[in-house]
């Protein structure tokens, strides 16, 4: 059979599309590979910085260098952004922005059988329907460079929601649900606008399907991910569903209600979306079918800063709904959050009231960034005018990381002696070498268990302390392997 590999860059919904399109692979009888032995290697980019788009590049150059026969075929953010610039790279078969990743799977057939000489089978033809890469450039919806590397890119996105092929609990314990497409906030530093288009909603009806589809392929837990998740429903018209408004909140009640999922965790939701509704599901189902973990993106904690980044809410209403959602789930919350350091014309004391607001908020992670301007984005403009210098970029970036270290020990400390709910992982060779298992908390704290247990297995774990890594140390104390026993008590924190 020809084989394939996916190489996925950038944020969980990114990784979601690329898993897709492999699922259509597979589905149509392609075997997984590593790159260096792929007839297509499907490149699925990311382009929100600069180091995002070297890293693609850096693995097109390194994956022609190392499988020179292999089709290239380039997807995601970068593909969009700047699709000329990948065509024209040496091994590059197609670029696929995100305008047409809905036909990325047809498109990677059609190189395939191109390369065999053979037609696919119309039995396994994806959806939508099978096209060869040349009806797809005389159906006019593709263009090519002076090189006749067909690109699909349009501003239209017609074909940008890539539904995934059924979800099942396998190389991902805990797989996305890319439920949500495209951003509409038009932050000043952000091109997902550009790259990714308005917002598009996967109908509750689908939503349900696929979990329903999970549980019975016995699937614990799923994490439901979008590109702006807090804004699922509102493109759906009104009498979308006969269960009521069109939000994220009544979706997940949906799910609680109609399905038996054991546990679903929200991935990252904008400050401004976790409103009354939603927050009240956290304080309801908190810890036992909802995963007591927000990740909210910060930013900055500067008031003039964020004004300047065109962000929809202030330090103090960011602190009110970190307040709430502390309320609704107890101290077993895990918070996360986006910083970003160095944007245009960013002081020193704008610099320090983002340290002042990460030290007054209980942290247990964070995920950092130094500014990086973004071609056809406001962001940019304004870097070439005020560009804060990159010593002083630096500084920032290691403060921050240094804050950040100090935030996830305080956090994960408090939880020595306590157990916890959790689910086992696909552990590394390393720790499973030791007879160590790899497992993740309900509240999102990695954990490594004595003994070697299967993958996706729900369980309760008392935490020893922390290792020299930062994980958690636990054993499992589970009274019983049924999940509705284990989830009967997760609820409560017991700690020695």
């Amino acid at each position: 059979m020809p084989g394939f590999h996916v190489e996925h860059f950038g944020c969980r919904a990114a990784r979601a599309d690329g898993e897709a399109i492999g699922s259509r692979l597979l589905s149509a009888g392609h075997s997984a590979q590593p790159p260096q032995q792929a007839d297509v290697v499907v490149v699925n980019t990311c382009s929100v910085t600069a180091e995002a788009d070297r890293q693609a590049r850096a693995f097109i150059r390194r994956t022609h260098r190392q499988n020179p026969a292999a089709r290239i075929v380039v997807t995601g953010c970068y593909a969009q952004r700047a699709p000329q610039e990948l065509a024209e790279m040496d091994g590059v078969a197609a670029v696929v922005g995100n305008s047409h990743k809905a036909l990325a799977p047809a498109i990677v057939l059609g190189l395939s059988a191109a390369n065999s000489g053979t037609a696919p089978r119309a039995e396994h033809a994806p959806t939508p329907q099978l096209l060869s890469v040349q009806s797809l450039l005389a159906s006019g919806m593709a263009g090519t460079t002076p090189s006749n590397t067909p690109i699909y890119a349009d501003d239209r996105f017609a074909h940008s929601f890539l539904e995934e092929a059924q979800l099942t609990p396998g190389a991902q314990t805990r797989p996305n649900l890319k439920i949500q497409e495209g951003c509409g906030n038009r932050c000043t530093f952000c091109v997902i606008p550009l790259t990714r288009g308005p917002s598009k909603s996967l109908p509750r009806e689908v939503v349900l399907r696929q979990i329903d589809g999970f549980i019975a392929a016995g699937g614990s837990e799923l994490v439901l991910s979008g590109i702006n998740l807090g804004r699922w429903g509102r493109d759906l018209p009104a009498h979308a569903t006969p269960a009521g408004p069109t939000t994220l909140a009544s979706l997940v009640r949906s799910i609680f209600h109609e399905t038996s999922l054991p546990r679903l965790r929200l991935s990252s939701i904008e400050p401004m979306d976790w409103n009354a509704e939603l927050i009240g599901l956290m304080a309801e189902f908190g810890g036992t079918r909802l995963a007591r973990h927000a990740h909210l993106p910060l930013q900055s904690g500067s008031d003039a800063v964020l004004r300047r980044m065109h962000r929809r809410y202030r330090p103090w209403h960011y602190a009110e709904k970190v307040a709430s959602l502390l309320r609704a789930a107890g101290p077993e919350l895990t918070l996360g959050a986006d910083v970003m350091a160095g944007f245009p014309a960013e002081t020193d004391a704008e610099f320090e009231e983002t340290l002042a607001m990460i030290r007054a908020l209980p942290f247990g992670y964070l995920h950092l960034f130094p500014f990086s301007p973004r071609p056809g984005t406001r962001g940019w403009a304004l870097h070439a005018e005020q560009p804060v210098p990159p010593r002083v970029v630096d500084e920032r970036m290691a403060a921050l990381r240094a804050l950040a270290a100090e935030k996830t020990l305080a956090h994960r400390s408090q939880f020595a002696g306590c157990a916890l709910a959790a689910i086992t992982l696909h552990t590394a060779e390393a720790p499973a070498a030791r007879g160590r298992t790899e497992a993740l908390t309900e509240n999102f704290l990695p954990v490594e268990i004595d003994g070697n247990l299967p993958a996706n297995r729900l369980l309760r774990v008392r935490v020893a302390g922390l290792n020299v890594a930062g994980t958690l140390d636990a054993v499992d104390v589970s009274e019983s392997r049924a999940g509705s026993v284990i989830y009967a008590a997760a609820a409560e924190l017991t700690c020695a």
